[in-house]
């Protein structure tokens, strides 16, 4: 795990919190005004882009033609984040570009206000108020963002076409889980308390046997649940000590999990399908499931 020391200024703009009337700002706004446009790149490279530089089919906003891959919204506020996709991609599969609906009648390439550059097609974002993970192929980035945006961390991953990767909404505890290098392992890092250029490797959880196809954190971050490819079991484990807590039955055919995800209060966990089928487990009253063998949830306060 490595820190680079590459930033970025982003044109003017505030955050506006559409769960709040007032702007998460003090007496300065979240964007400071800039003549230019720093593009951060995931090596230590940088270039310049000047303002309105972003000409063509790829430039003139989220409304005009061309397909999107990733969307990805932080919180519930002005910034987006794009990433194209597809046979006519709007935007390169290459770049995640923060799009700044805040900035009211202004032509729609100036809203395009930040751009990192990878070397490889980024497959999935995460989004927390002070950073931004970006997925590749095997690999995953951190950077500080939306304020002073430079890379803090990097991890290598196990080749990862499922595009794993799960951050916890906590602000005291944000925890990042992802595939591990062994087969059916997972990673987990709190950003949160780990510095960057720190050498703080992840802990590995060997959570299964063949390869992960989804994961999730519950909201404040204490447990996260995996699902292998067979997807019959979904295994539950304790973010702190690293003990699995539950294994859930889903059935003994073999599936494709879409999704897997908690309830706010983390009473319940949903699954979905290829089968066509939605199950929704218990976690607190465990005499609701039909076909589970769990731990006792007292210890862990659920």
């Amino acid at each position: 795990m490595k820190a680079a020391g590459s930033w970025s200024t982003i044109p003017g703009g505030t955050i506006l919190d559409l769960d709040s009337t007032a702007t998460l700002r003090s007496d300065q706004p979240a964007f400071q005004p800039r003549p230019k446009l720093l593009l951060l790149h995931h090596g230590d490279r940088c270039a310049h882009l000047q303002r309105g530089a972003l000409d063509g089919e790829g430039a003139s906003g989220p409304q005009a033609g061309g397909s999107m891959g990733l969307v990805e919204m932080l919180h519930r506020c002005n910034l987006l984040a794009l990433v194209g996709s597809g046979s006519s991609p709007k935007f390169s599969e290459i770049s995640v570009l923060i799009w700044d609906d805040a900035q009211e009648g202004k032509d729609s390439k100036e809203r395009l206000v930040l751009e990192f550059i990878f070397t490889k097609p980024v497959l999935s974002l995460c989004m927390l108020h002070g950073k931004i993970v970006t997925v590749l192929k095997n690999r995953i980035y951190v950077y500080s963002f939306p304020d002073n945006p430079r890379k803090l961390f990097e991890f290598d991953t196990r080749v990862n076409p499922n595009r794993l990767c799960d951050l916890c909404p906590s602000l005291d505890k944000q925890l990042l889980v992802f595939p591990g290098h062994k087969c059916g392992s997972l990673q987990l890092v709190d950003l949160a308390s780990t510095k960057p250029g720190t050498m703080s490797a992840p802990f590995t959880i060997n959570a299964h046997q063949s390869d992960i196809t989804c994961v999730s954190l519950n909201q404040p971050g204490t447990v996260v649940a995996s699902a292998s490819q067979n997807g019959t079991l979904i295994r539950l484990f304790d973010t702190q000590f690293k003990e699995k807590l539950v294994e859930l039955h889903r059935g003994t055919d073999p599936a494709t999990l879409y999704c897997i995800n908690f309830s706010h209060d983390s009473s319940f966990l949903c699954a979905s399908s290829d089968k066509g089928t939605i199950h929704i487990f218990a976690l607190k009253d465990t005499h609701l499931n039909r076909c589970s063998a769990l731990a006792p949830w007292t210890r862990w306060g659920l």
